[in-house]
């Protein structure tokens, strides 16, 4: 509980001493790269600090080209640690309340992160911006289950990574991550120190599915995900689960 503290009085204090400056020399360099650098390596210092390890395999698989990363949610540590592992500056589609925060929500904007907000017009509308950056060279990372797991167990997707695939003619790139929900619980502020997995698996190509056949590439991209989770991360009713 006390390293629990102690971390978070330091991020808090780095984000007040760090933050500011690089919000202002983001806008007026229009340069993202140093602030999402400094966020990203920031959280996970004081990540490791808490004795938290992120072991990275699967690198090697990622395409050169803009990809959409697909990555499981159980956890608020899975964030940093599947951000942190993956070799390049991305986006990440985030439900609009985390903008409001000061400092880190001006953060994510001058990123290129987008908010998504509840309801269905809002949502395809934050989508359809994301796939047209998506098409401009900009890799993202997305949650397709939309929220934490609460058990861990990898749940249903929503449709809109592989309609954004589908129309970007970008890959989708699986991203299993494990053991992060038996460090941090959901609703938990509570983090205790251990290792997280995170693997990148074999990029999926969209180009042989057209959007009447989305149904079938988002089970391709949730089976694929679950098959290469623990057995107690897996659905319930998934081939091994445990």
């Amino acid at each position: 509980m006390i390293r629990n503290i102690f971390v978070s009085i330091f991020l808090s204090l780095y984000i007040l001493l760090v933050g500011p400056p690089l919000l202002v020399y983001t806008l007026l360099s229009r340069d993202p790269d140093p602030i999402y650098d400094a966020g990203i390596g920031g959280v996970m210092f004081f990540v490791r600090l808490a004795g938290v390890r992120v072991r990275v395999t699967g690198t090697q698989r990622i395409p050169s080209v803009a990809c959409l990363f697909a990555a499981n949610h159980t956890s608020t540590l899975d964030a940093p640690a599947v951000v942190g592992a993956i070799p390049r500056r991305i986006a990440i589609l985030l439900k609009e309340s985390l903008f409001r925060f000061p400092i880190v929500g001006q953060a994510f904007r001058l990123a290129g992160f987008i908010p998504v907000e509840r309801g269905h017009d809002s949502a395809v509308a934050s989508l359809e911006k994301a796939t047209a950056a998506l098409r401009s060279g900009q890799s993202f990372l997305i949650y397709p289950e939309g929220t934490r797991s609460n058990d861990g167990r990898l749940q249903k997707f929503k449709k809109g990574v592989v309609v954004m695939a589908i129309k970007a003619g970008a890959p989708i790139v699986p991203v299993a991550c494990s053991g992060a929900h038996r460090l941090m619980k959901k609703r938990s502020l509570v983090l205790h120190p251990g290792e997280i997995l995170v693997e990148f698996l074999p990029p999926i190509d969209p180009s042989g599915f057209s959007m009447e056949e989305r149904d079938t590439l988002n089970d391709l991209v949730h089976d694929t995900l679950a098959a290469a989770l623990p057995p107690d991360q897996r659905p319930i009713d998934f081939p091994g689960t445990g």
